[in-house]
């Protein structure tokens, strides 16, 4: 190495070739490793530091946007609005002008408990935040109107 250094006229700043096995460079190099080997750091004395204390926080629960609102509406009002019957099981398309978003309501089933009419459903919703699944229930109460009991994300 040091013949093809000198070959292409490589010097040093004192005029020599250069020497690339310095040994001051070598002890430059391994002297930091030093501290690695035994004596050097060692995990198995580390202990659990106690003084440290923490707490937990309360699960706060989000408050709905109106665009997700609007949206549960009018998924609400297609479910209510829907022939159970005439739909025999298959899709039935939702869109929301005020918001942008539309989705698919799927596999809508009619109840009734304790003389309420309800039906469950599974919704689609695509807005401009993404694509998102839905599980639901819609019940009427005693007169008439349509409120959403549950639309919850899957």
């Amino acid at each position: 190495m040091l013949r093809n250094a000198q070959a292409l006229g490589v010097r040093h700043s004192r005029g020599r070739s250069p020497n690339f096995w310095n040994p001051l460079a070598i002890l430059a190099l391994v002297l930091p490793l030093a501290g690695c080997g035994a004596g050097g750091f060692d995990l198995s004395k580390a202990d659990v530091d106690r003084t440290l204390q923490t707490g937990s926080v309360g699960y706060a629960t989000p408050t709905p946007d109106s665009t997700s609102v609007s949206d549960s509406l009018t998924i609400r009002n297609a479910v209510s609005a829907a022939d159970v019957e005439a739909l025999g099981g298959g899709p039935l398309a939702w869109a929301n002008a005020d918001t942008g978003s539309r989705g698919t309501i799927t596999g809508v089933a009619e109840t009734r408990a304790a003389g309420a009419l309800c039906r469950t459903f599974t919704a689609s919703r695509e807005s401009y935040d993404g694509v998102g699944m839905y599980k639901g229930e819609a019940c009427q109460g005693y007169r008439g109107a349509w409120r959403m009991k549950a639309f919850d994300p899957m």
